[in-house]
């Protein structure tokens, strides 16, 4: 019995499931937030207090107050996801705090939801459902529900990282012609897409399809922003998949009235969920997904595998096989 109390204690703020919560439970004393909602933030300070570890999701904010409230034992935090921006980095850094997260393991779930989503928005799927539901389908006529095609388009990425990788190669064969832009050219992995390398505007000036995925940070905060919009060609769509924040969604609504742009396709949003009231919402223009890029049976269980692993290795002191690189 002293052995048992003497375990690390670990707080996981979401079900997982059973199997991977008796593996961790086998090193851990474990608090465990049974519930598929997100655990609330004075629930998060409470349980938080004296753990070891922390095996969170995007939706849980880990920043000082949570470390305070953990205090000197915390050694990991471990989160169920590629991103980081709901974790405070550099603090976990500063004191000490490994943080691991789970890239790889979603890139090609992602980018195949990407690809779905170009198609949609392009051809307007969700607008020709509803057609069919509320018997609007009539007699065909040659220029109803026409929308753009995405064989041999121009298609800048924004970001080509792992994912935007993944997207390049699904286009190649629509017969695409690819740009990217970045902070700075990437030959290799653009050598990989077979993409051409634009500053950003030039990129917005010369795609008809512009998907962004690139992380959230200060910098990408609001990325595509107003100016950002009017650059685009009047015919061009904006497909996001990386973060919310990253689209100024205000500026994107009135791109979307006025006809800056002729469409938007979203899996991420601002907030999330989206209230179903949202302006967007009423737009036959912009398709809307609930944050669903890495939702396959297959590809959730091997990210909350990865979470486990991560968390169990830190909290005994091991490195973690997907550890975040830090600098302060």
């Amino acid at each position: 019995m002293t052995c048992m109390n003497h375990r690390p204690i670990v707080l996981i703020t979401r079900r997982i499931p059973t199997s991977l919560l008796n593996r961790i439970e086998s090193d851990c004393q474990v608090r465990y937030w049974d519930s598929d909602e997100t655990m609330p933030r004075a629930e998060l300070l409470r349980q938080a207090t004296g753990v070891t570890g922390i095996y969170c999701l995007i939706t849980d904010l880990i920043d000082g107050g949570v470390l305070d409230a953990a205090g000197p034992t915390l050694r990991v935090v471990s989160t169920m996801s590629v991103g980081i921006d709901h974790i405070d980095v550099a603090a976990c850094k500063g004191r000490g705090v490994a943080v691991g997260h789970t890239p790889d393991v979603l890139t090609e779930t992602t980018a195949d939801l990407a690809l779905a989503l170009i198609l949609a928005t392009a051809r307007r799927l969700p607008e020709a459902m509803a057609a069919v539901k509320e018997g609007s389908w009539g007699t065909w006529h040659p220029f109803w529900m026409t929308g753009s095609d995405l064989y041999g388009s121009t298609v800048g990425i924004v970001g080509l990282g792992r994912i935007g990788v993944a997207v390049a190669r699904r286009l190649l064969g629509f017969g695409c012609n690819i740009l990217y832009t970045g902070r700075q050219p990437n030959e290799r992995n653009a050598a990989t897409a077979q993409a051409s390398f634009r500053t950003l505007e030039d990129l917005l000036a010369e795609s008809d399809i512009v998907t962004v995925h690139c992380p959230l940070t200060a910098e990408t905060r609001h990325l595509i922003d107003a100016p950002a919009l009017r650059k685009m060609k009047r015919a061009a769509l904006l497909i996001n998949t990386s973060r919310g924040p990253v689209v100024d969604q205000e500026a994107l609504y009135a791109a979307l009235v006025d006809g800056t742009i002729a469409g938007a396709g979203l899996d991420v949003t601002t907030p999330e969920p989206l209230p179903p009231g949202h302006p967007l919402l009423t737009l036959p223009n912009c398709v809307v997904l609930p944050h669903i890029g890495s939702a396959t049976v297959a590809t959730r269980h091997r990210m909350a595998t990865i979470a486990a692993d991560n968390l169990v290795a830190g909290v005994l002191g091991r490195p973690l096989p997907f550890a975040v690189a830090t600098r302060l």
